[in-house]
């Protein structure tokens, strides 16, 4: 299936492409256009810079509930992240659990031996150590990964309910509340118009510990001596929670209506909290994989007489409610002058801030004076459309054109010249919160490296002129071809470029109403030059630039 969805999705991007050739032929036909004239051609080529109007969109109230990173996964980041330009954030995590299996018989006189939870990294196999794989986790490890984060699980007693009482047949979304305007110690979120303080629901603890995100291979062990299984898994944080406590929570409970169904379940343990700090004010920041099969806690016990006990396990899934709260330590971030354009634009994530594009804002009539710059108009001044398409009728044909971001220069990157190396811009359509239209028909999709995906439309940094392009071609043909309303764009960071998924803002009064995903799961920020004119060098401010082609008796 994913061979055949990846066919369709060529043939369908190769047939755009070659009806633009094929829009471009007409067009030049209806303009009386011929191929042989003056020096072989009658055309040619130009460029223009069109001035556009980028500004700060402070991001609060995200969507913080069911994150996806990668291949539909719901992921969560957990630990303490120093950002060399914009300051700290602490990520926790709350998460529902599910039991393997309900109406439990743990036998007779069950006496628990471990309960061991495991919750892998998204790591990637870099090679062989003898007959055993090896992994690497740097592309979603954050900060310095000698660094200790301290990890206290509690028992969550906030109830996550799936659905919105509001509206029977939508889900429940919680958002982020990250600012501290309450403190900086508690981990809080929003729903609707109540804010939830965590800190508050939290009770009994299962583990309190310190860790450091390691590569290495968890060997699983299975049963005694000649009988003795051991099998291999990818990298994983890996925890004793103590053992009282799911005697009495779980073991106990058999044959009560709690362990009897899903719903008595989640009303009776309503979850685990996950709650981050520094070890000498210091920490690093790791992106977990709750959704892997390999994700869980396992109860293993033993039952039965003296003489012929029994070794069994009881498992929960991390198959509920996941949220990823943040707490933000840095830098005071603002919403930006839509009029003028800012002198800089900060992308960040984990509700942070994301810079907004205006392509036709300098003055009211920028839009309007575009288009009548490349369509063609009758003698009465009205735009020409082709009978057959009904699309606009263009006198300059668009070849490429590009959005052109620079780096503030004056970034410190943390003494670290590749700090920055693997940045990615990710640009999509506010009005409809999906990637805008080259990005479907890029060829360049990499699924296991997102970091070479979709190059073509966005691009790769360039570290030596730290510089971004961002191509729009598409999107401005759309825009004057079919007269699409679709100037404004949004910037953001993202970790992998390849999801597109969107999280809601909670009641936004403006024009950004959600931003992608995983935007929201890139601890890191960078800073780049804007566009006001008035402070912002010519040579460094974030412009438009367009490459077209015309008739010479145009």
């Amino acid at each position: 299936m994913k061979n055949t969805l990846k066919a369709l999705k060529f043939s369908t991007a190769f047939l755009l492409i070659l009806s633009s050739f094929i829009a471009c032929d007409k067009d030049f036909s209806i303009i009386e256009s011929q191929v042989l004239g003056k020096g072989n051609t009658n055309f040619t080529i130009d460029s223009l810079n069109i001035p556009i109007t980028a500004y700060n969109k402070k991001l609060n109230s995200l969507k913080i509930n069911n994150l996806i990173s990668a291949n539909d996964l719901n992921s969560a980041l957990l630990g303490v992240f120093d950002d060399p330009e914009f300051g700290r954030t602490t990520a926790s995590i709350i998460a529902q659990i599910t039991p393997s299996s309900f109406d439990p018989n743990f036998g007779v006189n069950p006496v628990i031996d471990s309960v061991i939870l495991t919750i892998p990294y998204f790591s990637r196999p870099t090679g062989l150590d003898g007959d055993d794989v090896t992994y690497t986790i740097e592309d979603s490890l954050y900060g310095d990964p000698s660094n200790e984060v301290t990890l206290t699980i509690y028992r969550n007693n906030y109830f996550l309910r799936s659905l919105n009482p509001n509206s029977t047949s939508s889900a429940q979304n919680y958002f982020s509340y990250a600012n501290g305007d309450i403190n900086t110690t508690d981990n809080f979120a929003l729903i609707e118009n109540n804010v939830i303080n965590f800190d508050n629901h939290k009770s009994d603890i299962l583990k309190d510990t310190t860790f450091t995100p390691i590569p290495d291979v968890v060997k699983t062990t299975v049963g005694e001596g000649d009988e003795a299984v051991t099998t291999d898994s990818e990298p994983a944080f890996r925890a004793h929670l103590y053992k009282d406590f799911w005697a009495s929570t779980i073991i106990d409970q058999e044959g009560t209506s709690v362990l009897s169904n899903p719903s008595n379940f989640n009303d009776y343990f309503r979850g685990l909290y996950f709650k981050a700090g520094t070890v000498d004010d210091k920490g690093n920041m790791v992106l977990l994989n709750l959704a892997s099969s390999n994700a869980n806690i396992v109860m293993y016990y033993t039952s039965g007489e003296d003489d012929t006990r029994i070794q069994s396990t009881y498992s929960f899934s991390f198959s509920g409610n996941i949220l990823n709260t943040f707490i933000n330590d840095y830098i005071t971030l603002e919403n930006g002058d839509s009029d003028l354009g800012d002198e800089t634009i900060y992308l960040k994530g984990t509700e942070g801030s994301m810079g907004v594009v205006d392509l036709f804002s300098n003055d009211d009539d920028a839009l309007e004076d575009f288009k009548r710059d490349f369509r063609a108009t009758d003698e009465s001044g009205e735009y020409i459309t082709d009978d057959t398409t009904g699309e606009f009728v263009l006198k300059k044909l668009i070849n490429e054109a590009q959005l052109i971001i620079y780096e503030d220069e004056s970034l410190t990157y943390s003494g670290d010249e590749d700090y920055h190396k693997y940045d990615r811009i990710y640009a999509y359509d506010i009005k409809n919160n999906t990637p805008i239209i080259d990005y479907f028909i890029d060829l360049t999709e990499n699924e296991s490296e997102p970091y070479n995906s979709f190059f073509i439309h966005l691009g790769q940094r360039d570290s030596d002129q730290k510089k971004y392009k961002i191509r729009l071609t598409e999107h401005l043909n759309n825009i004057l071809l079919r007269d699409s309303m679709n100037t404004k764009i949004g910037l953001t960071l993202s970790t992998n470029v390849n999801i597109t998924t969107q999280a809601e803002i909670l009641e936004s009064e403006d024009d950004v109403t959600a931003i992608p995903e995983t935007a929201i799961l890139t601890p890191r920020g960078t800073i780049l030059h804007g566009s006001n004119e008035n402070v912002v060098p010519s040579k460094k401010r974030m412009e438009l630039q367009v490459f077209f082609t015309k008739p010479e008796n145009n």
